[in-house]
């Protein structure tokens, strides 16, 4: 039986680090938005059966105006996210929890230059993982500074991590046991989805699949212009 693959893209954020009013899914990326660009690369591929954006609630008719305005042909759904990146997951997590057989795959509107490739290999490695990642390797030396942030307390060896991106998939049924038991818990905070998988269900396998530094994210000002050099 071939599972579905739902993709969900995670635009309800502010932004506010990246020195712009209006939130950084909304900014001009050569023409297009942010958001634009990465919608339309996963309803353009061929594995996605569905999309849902998942937005800040205050955005909604601006988002139902910009699905309107495109030629997109698998969003289906416009999500009310949260504050926080984990609220607008279980929003995410709660809209498809009855799609038991199916995969979900959340990635940030703030990263719009994903490529094809890197879905193909998500979408690949779903079929004999629960849970899949993407990264890059480090370049840079890390300093642990620990809470002052001011003291070199330790520097890791830089071989033994990596950058994490999106688009993160899973089985829907795997997220839903994993963010139950962060629910449970009264000091559940997070940022990544893989994270919350490890957390609360550290026996489970997280296969990682290699990112592309194309696939940054808008974070800080000057990002877009990085990314605008890639556009042809």
């Amino acid at each position: 039986m071939k599972r579905a693959n739902i993709a969900v893209i995670m635009a309800a954020g502010k932004g506010l680090r990246a020195g712009s009013p209006v939130p950084k899914q909304y900014m001009d990326l050569k023409g297009k938005m942010v958001l634009e660009r990465a919608v339309e690369t996963f309803d353009n591929h061929p594995g996605i059966d569905q999309v849902a954006i998942v937005v800040d609630p205050g955005e909604k008719n601006r988002v139902k105006e910009i699905v309107a305005g495109n030629s997109w042909k698998k969003v289906t759904r416009i999500l009310e996210g949260g504050k926080q990146r984990f609220q607008s997951s279980q929003a995410a997590i709660k809209a498809f929890a009855d799609r038991s057989e199916d995969n979900m795959i959340l990635h940030d509107a703030a990263r719009p230059l994903v490529s094809g490739r890197i879905i193909d290999d998500v979408l690949e490695a779903l079929k004999h993982y629960k849970a899949v990642g993407v990264a890059v390797p480090l370049t840079d030396t890390l300093f642990f500074t620990g809470p002052g942030n001011d003291l070199i307390i330790r520097v890791p060896d830089r071989n033994f991590f990596q950058k994490a991106q999106t688009p993160q998939g899973f089985r829907i049924p795997l997220l839903v046991k994993a963010y139950k038991y962060a629910s449970d818990d009264p000091g559940f905070s997070a940022t990544d989805d893989c994270g919350v998988v490890k957390r609360y269900l550290p026996k489970e396998k997280i296969f990682l699949v290699p990112g592309d530094e194309q696939n940054m994210k808008i974070t800080y000002p000057g990002d877009l212009e990085i990314l605008a050099r890639w556009i042809d």
